[in-house]
């Protein structure tokens, strides 16, 4: 058995990128991601699981379709349902986990049907 420890600031601070996503750790059939961003990822949803961000640093502005906007801060979490169209976005480097099915399909929807936000 090798059991280790993962230090979420150390792998962060390696990243000079402006968009980093890998998988933290899996358990059972569920994931957790860590990602690290500026700018905005496509609008999308996942049809056979709910999506859960928890805020580490930063500010994250979670964009639902006909619903507005949620801005989730470090020490936040929010649940996004299975089926739900949104897309994450963020105006400075922003860290967080995501907490989903390891397999969860991604269906990104044409950009042209949603309102853009600032």
């Amino acid at each position: 058995m090798n059991i280790e420890k993962k230090q979420i600031t150390q792998i962060t601070n390696a990243v000079t990128e402006e968009y980093m996503n890998v998988l933290l750790e899996s358990t059972n059939d569920h994931c957790i991601r860590l990602a690290v961003f500026t700018g905005e990822y496509d609008w999308h949803m996942h049809p056979d699981s709910d999506e859960v961000f928890m805020v580490v640093e930063g500010e994250l502005f979670i964009d639902l379709q006909n619903e507005g906007t949620l801005a989730v801060y470090p020490n936040e979490v929010v649940k996004i349902p299975a089926g739900v169209v949104h897309r994450t976005r963020s105006k400075v480097r922003t860290v967080n986990l995501c907490f989903e099915k390891e397999e969860a399909d991604t269906v990104f929807i044409e950009s042209s049907s949603h309102p853009e936000r600032e």
